[in-house]
């Protein structure tokens, strides 16, 4: 099978390149994957014709696109490149996946929901971006529903790996380096390993079931019960205090409440993600 991954640099790129790349797993299986990884170095996702002529010369049949543009913030200063990268990059991959025939898997995020919810959304709940992030990303997911027949969307949340910077590695450093932070304590959500995260991706592609899925680790936390264990379990000494996001102002807004289900794995047979807490602790390399 010849896959083609966009975004290859990136964190979840890098984790996906990976386990696509590990021969031994996919031969134990009784396949072994042409795999190609292209970032924005090598393909300009928002030009159609670059695009198409990729494409006919790789001749992908599955497109993962975990390419984006996720500076939350700067997409509200940067509209143009937000809408470019996150709706028109993605409208570009599906009308050229239709064309080669191939499977296109799209990632999307958890801020396409307002986070008014009282409980975790789930994929068939009502979608009300309130950021030119969430709005950038949804309009990415309605293209690809709209001009691919044949695709997935994966939406995830909380992200951190082991490429690029991530909430991590920021409260490990200024947990270090001042030994003491504040942190929000007003917006839940379920943190999400990216090697996780790609290995959910593999299955679901693998499965061939077509359609919307969350994919997040289980679970939920706010942010500063994340920080906390993240000191905690990196041995840090350092003081963590809660506070509000009115006392943390950012130029987007964030949802409040943005816990997912991830009911459509549950229907289709395919296995839950493990809790957030074991997934830090795998990432941080404890071992249980």
């Amino acid at each position: 099978m010849k896959i083609l991954i966009t975004g290859a640099k990136g964190q979840l790129g890098q984790d996906l390149m990976a386990i696509y790349g590990d021969s031994p797993h996919f031969i134990s299986q009784g396949t072994v994957p042409d795999v190609r990884g292209i970032d924005v170095d090598t393909l300009d996702i928002t030009d159609l014709e670059a695009v198409r002529e990729e494409f006919n010369r790789f001749k992908p049949e599955i497109v993962i696109n975990s390419a984006a543009y996720t500076d939350v913030d700067g997409c509200e200063t940067n509209q143009e490149t937000a809408y470019k990268v996150n709706a028109v990059g993605p409208a570009n991959l599906a009308i050229a996946a239709q064309e080669v025939g191939a499977g296109l898997l799209h990632v999307s995020t958890d801020y396409v929901f307002d986070g008014s919810a009282t409980k975790p959304y789930l994929e068939t709940d009502p979608v009300n971006p309130q950021s030119i992030y969430g709005l950038t990303k949804l309009a990415g997911e309605l293209a690809v529903q709209t001009l691919a027949e044949k695709w997935f969307i994966a939406r995830t949340a909380w992200l951190y790996g082991h490429g690029g910077n991530n909430f991590v590695k920021t409260i490990q450093k200024v947990a270090k380096e001042k030994g003491r932070l504040k942190v929000v304590n007003d917006q839940q959500g379920s943190p999400t390993f990216s090697k996780d995260l790609a290995e959910k991706i593999a299955e679901i592609v693998a499965s061939g079931q077509f359609g919307l899925y969350h994919v997040t680790n289980s679970g939920q936390c706010s942010w500063y019960d994340f920080a906390k264990e993240i000191v905690k379990l990196s041995g840090i000494e350092a003081e963590v205090t809660p506070c509000t996001t009115d006392e943390f102002p950012r130029p987007a807004k964030r949802p409040a409440y943005s816990v997912m289900v991830n009911h459509n794995l549950e229907l289709r047979g395919i296995p839950a993600m493990r809790p957030w807490q074991e997934a830090l602790r795998a990432y941080l390399d404890i071992k249980s």
